[in-house]
């Protein structure tokens, strides 16, 4: 496929998408993804792990997030620390979600700022630590 080709199927299946059109979506993303592409990853990974435009499909929702946050994309990292914490599509591990909130975090990603912070606060996954708490909701823009 040619750059253009791959620009313009990302596209189509990013405003298909936003339409909540998730069958044209998929058959859009699915080549992008299976090609590497972190952000048709991330699409995939949503549609599967809430069955959008198809029948729920955890393994294939966890390695497509997977997938996608180990390429470094944020959203990705902070898709699968949620996972991770609530044991939706892989074993819960508090432990694991720490430590894929706390690589979104270190890109600033606010809501896996919050989240670290909470667990930092409740003591879950960490150590409890009100001050690493206090630190990272300041980073996340909260005035405490």
């Amino acid at each position: 496929m040619t750059d253009n080709l791959i620009n313009q199927d990302f596209a189509s299946g990013v405003a298909a998408f936003e339409a909540k059109n998730f069958s044209l979506a998929m058959q859009h993303l699915s080549p992008l993804a299976e090609a590497g592409d972190p952000d048709a990853q991330h699409r995939i990974a949503i549609m599967c792990q809430n069955g959008l435009g198809m029948v729920r499909n955890e393994a294939r929702a966890f390695s497509m997030m997977k997938a996608a946050a180990e390429q470094g994309l944020a959203i990705a990292q902070h898709g699968i620390g949620f996972m991770y914490m609530e044991g939706d599509c892989v074993e819960q591990s508090s432990t694991e979600a720490v430590n894929w909130f706390r690589k979104a975090a270190d890109q600033g990603l606010a809501g896996s700022l919050t989240t670290l912070a909470q667990m930092y606060e409740n003591g879950n996954g960490v150590e409890r630590d009100p001050e690493e708490a206090k630190r990272l909701y300041a980073r996340a823009g909260f005035d405490l």
